[in-house]
């Protein structure tokens, strides 16, 4: 969708735009989809829905419209997202249906609540926990109580092989880990590198064991999880010099079968010049994705790949813009590509680039914004970090495509990683989390009014030089859709945020070098 202008050539004043607009049917998730409650205690049924225009949400129980049925005890919250019943009886037991409309169509989906004596603990299953890669192996924690529910050890064996989880190296000491990067594929399997093994271990979710190591090339650094094609790609430096790098990809990969890696077809069968790779993430409504980008050691270009054929099919050239591209974000809402730029040779950031996803035509700057773009999961909010101004810009596109400026705050708080985290206020809505590469403070901005708050105090992160593998030497993870917590590891702990309460939940001692976090929700 966009603006489509016809124009008499020659003619530039003579010209007429047609505005296309294309209408999305609602895609609606509940949590939980059943829970069970004793009397006297609180329950809260939770909704998410998107779709082109946004939908608006409604409820039943057991077929029957509650909104005349609202009191005290029954309330919805966060836009009518959120039932919420304080004081459950057992008559609250029923069906809750949330529906969403809008002018393309309707979906709904139904939450399940029983009331009954001695009811057993539903609202964690398996699935919902933080799962921490560090030195002395694996951690799943907990994250309401703060516990941890399995520790892997580097020396526990792979399931069914000899091999150890860290194999000691003979020069060391001590038995430790070394890790990289982590997927989560279909709250399945987690994907992770170790960089210095030359592999990536899978970690079965439901066994909570390493079931197997695949071989990679020297060095694999960063791991993405193709959803579109259920397949993992990765990329790896060849040496810490970052002399040889390639990308490798690893089909079927919630598959219960070995897995092993191809490589991708190169350009000019040229290895040597992948600097890093970018390929957008699937929404509710948008399930596929067709095409990724490369991004070559400073090149002022980007290289279309196809993601089914995993070739490369066109050149973007942005010599004209003097873009060397270092970070790129993706927005379905108009379908635009945001590039930050490497620094110049002046140490200067370039302006912001946006590239069209439908015509691959560099359609210019995005007004005067520069530094990291990350785009939130709704595609409504362009959130831009430059770190040498200490400005985070913030800017609202449209279901339209059309891009209004919104605020921006202004911090010397060096922004390593930055999460976004669902309103529990209003539907639709995201916050942010920004974690602090040099600091001991986070971030919080909520989007929709500006409203910004620092939560303070989390301990210094890993510094920069340990922690080789990306820039973003203190990582935040949320915990998904319908997930209040957020966690950021700092050199030798890890913190827990609530982000409904905005404010610290736990630290967890003695955890180094936790930088590694994947969350792990119900699938």
């Amino acid at each position: 969708m966009g603006n489509y202008t016809c124009y008499a050539d020659g003619y530039e004043h003579v010209y007429q735009t047609h505005i296309f607009q294309v209408n999305v049917p609602p895609v609606i998730r509940v949590y939980p989809e059943s829970q069970a409650r004793e009397p006297g205690v609180t329950a809260s049924l939770r909704c998410h829905a998107e779709g082109i225009p946004n939908p608006q949400l409604g409820w039943l129980k057991n077929g029957i419209d509650i909104t005349p049925k609202l009191s005290k005890q029954l309330t919805l919250q966060a836009n009518g997202s959120e039932v919420h019943i304080s004081n459950v009886r057992y008559e609250d037991t029923g069906a809750y249906t949330c529906i969403a409309k809008n002018e393309a169509g309707v979906d709904e989906d139904i939450s399940s609540l029983f009331v009954e004596d001695s009811a057993r603990k539903t609202c964690l299953g398996i699935g919902n926990m933080f799962y921490v890669f560090y030195e002395d192996g694996i951690k799943v924690i907990q994250p309401i109580e703060c516990e941890f529910q399995r520790h892997i050890k580097p020396s526990e064996k792979l399931l069914g092989f000899q091999d150890e989880v860290c194999p000691k190296a003979e020069e060391d000491e001590v038995q430790k880990c070394v890790w990289a990067s982590a997927v989560n594929v279909k709250d399945k399997f987690i994907y992770v590198a170790q960089p210095t093994l030359d592999r990536v271990l899978i970690v079965d979710v439901q066994s909570q064991k390493v079931v197997q190591a695949v071989s990679t090339d020297p060095v694999p650094v960063k791991l993405h999880y193709d959803k579109s094609h259920d397949q993992v790609w990765v990329l790896s430096w060849g040496t810490m010099e970052k002399t040889s790098p390639t990308l490798q990809v690893i089909t079927l990969a919630s598959g219960n079968v070995p897995h092993h890696t191809i490589h991708t077809q190169p350009v000019g069968k040229q290895f040597d010049r992948v600097d890093d790779f970018f390929i957008p993430t699937t929404t509710l409504i948008i399930t596929h994705m067709r095409f990724g980008f490369i991004l070559h050691k400073d090149e002022a270009a980007l290289q279309k790949i196809d993601l089914e054929t995993m070739s490369y099919i066109k050149t973007i050239n942005l010599k004209d813009y003097s873009c060397i591209p270092q970070s790129l974000a993706y927005t379905h809402l108009g379908g635009y590509y945001f590039i930050g730029c490497k620094p110049d040779s002046t140490g200067a950031i370039p302006l912001q680039l946006m590239v069209d996803g439908v015509t691959d035509s560099v359609i210019g700057f995005n007004s005067d914004v520069t530094g990291t773009p990350y785009v939130s999961p709704d595609g409504h909010y362009l959130v831009s970090i430059n770190d040498v101004k200490g400005v985070v810009r913030v800017q609202y596109i449209t279901i339209r495509g059309e891009i209004q400026e919104a605020f921006d705050i202004h911090t010397n708080l060096h922004i390593s990683d930055l999460a976004f985290q669902p309103s529990f206020t209003e539907a639709h809505q995201y916050n942010i989390y920004g974690s602090s590469s040099q600091q001991t403070d986070v971030l919080f901005v909520e989007l929709s009014s500006g409203k910004v708050k620092m939560i303070k105090s989390l301990k210094e992160p890993l510094k920069a030089e340990e922690w080789p593998w990306n820039r973003k030497n203190r990582q935040i993870q949320d915990s998904g859709l319908f997930g209040q917590y957020l966690m950021t590891p700092s050199k030798d702990s890890l913190f827990i945020l609530d982000g409904r309460l905005n404010k610290l939940n736990c630290e967890i001692t003695e955890v180094e070098k936790g930088n590694t976090v994947i969350w792990v929700g119900d699938a």
